[in-house]
């Protein structure tokens, strides 16, 4: 609609300008049907201003010069040719612009000089004011409108980034409830198929377990892959993983086999919402190593609460790490450094002071809520495998070599030599 509503109303414009314009110049040509042809044919080229502006200045400058040289009475004529040029510098033809209206120019100097008529200098210089200020403000509104385009790519960037990161998050947290939960499941079918035969109360407790810990990891999944999708309306099935879960989770290990203990020192204060997570995350990973690569043994967890950091510390009696401190580590501890580090904080990783194996993280209380997002920096944390994992079961010992399931190419470990089942091929924490 803007298109033909300009034109309309230039057209109406130069029509009745001209009209009046002939009461006050008797001397001119009257107007007829040839002048009134002239003057609508500028605001009709009006209408492809936007699809080619060159086209329609050229047909403008062309109706306005063979206005002038016929002699009409001249009024507000430049009118249609000002909007055709202002369009077509706002396009950026600058070239084209500049020469249609030179061109104009100078076949109306020539018609001037030719007929010999008087040069109106009054008229010319405020012609030519009027082109530039013509000119000008088309570059304005290129500009203006070449900046706004800008800000939306870049806005439109800045959201493109930012749920890059959030996606990278949401990745970490499937891979933390990914490797807890098939952890356990791969315990307790480990545990059920060797004592199938010998206990099968023990068993069927095992089979319970899967059943719950499937369920559990069904759940997080569709709330996760939810989010992740941006099709689920409604708010997540259980709220986000906090230390407010962490017995649930030690419950959880417990019942994979693997004695564990909790220590609590200072006074529980409220933790941001990420820092929260990230603990969560941490002691969860921590114990699932544990199972994977610690062989028998038992678990502690210390949380140390002071008024501007949280220490987690989760110790094991196990093997130990194998060839190195832990100071590079696997993936998954790469992971919780991620996470420790997005907030601010330092994770450490290795043999512990009286053997064993220790992860020790201090996440700062201020300013957790502006750190980096978890995961935004890398998402190459490892997914815990399915490896059979060297847990004591509930009141029947050490789970024997070959109890578990078999190792294949999703990344379960062979039991070695030595009767560790849990340790991966150079025995390294992952």
């Amino acid at each position: 609609m803007p298109t033909v509503v300009l034109p309309v109303v230039v057209a109406f414009l130069m029509l009745g300008g001209s009209g009046f314009a002939g009461f006050r110049q008797p001397l001119a040509r009257p107007l007829d049907a040839v002048a009134v042809v002239l003057l609508l044919l500028g605001p009709a080229a009006l209408v492809v201003r936007r699809a080619n502006p060159p086209v329609a200045l050229l047909v403008a400058a062309a109706a306005l010069t063979a206005y002038v040289v016929v002699g009409y009475p001249v009024g507000p004529l430049p009118a249609a040719a000002a909007v055709a040029l202002f369009s077509a510098v706002a396009a950026g033809h600058h070239h084209a612009a500049v020469a249609i209206t030179g061109g104009t120019l100078a076949v109306l100097l020539v018609w001037v000089l030719v007929t010999g008529r008087p040069i109106p200098w009054p008229g010319v210089v405020g012609g030519l004011a009027w082109l530039i200020v013509i000119v000008a403000a088309g570059a304005l509104w290129r500009v203006r409108r070449e900046r706004i385009a800008q800000a939306r790519a870049t806005r439109a960037e800045e959201q493109r980034r930012r749920a890059g990161e959030e996606r990278l998050r949401i990745a970490q947290e499937l891979h933390d409830v990914l490797g807890h939960h098939v952890s356990l499941i791969n315990v307790q079918a480990g545990v059920a198929l060797f004592l199938m035969d010998d206990d099968p109360e023990q068993a069927r407790t095992a089979l319970t377990e899967i059943k719950r810990s499937s369920r559990d990891l069904l759940r997080e999944m569709r709330s996760t892959l939810g989010v992740l999708r941006g099709v689920d309306e409604q708010p997540p099935h259980q709220p986000t993983p906090g230390l407010d879960r962490l017995d649930a989770l030690l419950d959880d290990v417990r019942a994979a086999g693997l004695p564990v203990t909790l220590r609590t020192e200072g006074t529980p204060q409220p933790l941001p919402t990420r820092t929260d997570l990230a603990a969560y995350r941490i002691v969860q990973e921590s114990l699932t190593n544990t199972r994977r690569h610690a062989g028998p043994a038992g678990a502690s967890v210390l949380l140390r609460h002071t008024d501007d950091q949280l220490e987690i510390r989760v110790d094991d009696d196990g093997a130990g790490p194998a060839g190195h401190t832990g100071g590079e580590g696997g993936r998954g501890l790469v992971g919780m450094r991620e996470r420790a580090h997005a907030l601010g904080g330092t994770l450490e990783a290795g043999a512990g002071p009286d053997g064993g194996f220790r992860v020790r993280a201090r996440l700062p209380l201020a300013g957790a809520d502006t750190a980096v997002p978890p995961g935004a920096e890398s998402p190459g944390a490892e997914m815990p495998g399915a490896e059979m994992p060297g847990a004591a079961t509930p009141g029947a010992g050490a789970l024997p070599p070959g109890a578990g399931a078999p190792a294949s190419d999703t990344g379960a470990a062979a039991p070695d030599p030595a009767g560790n089942p849990l340790a991966g091929p150079d025995g390294a924490r992952r």
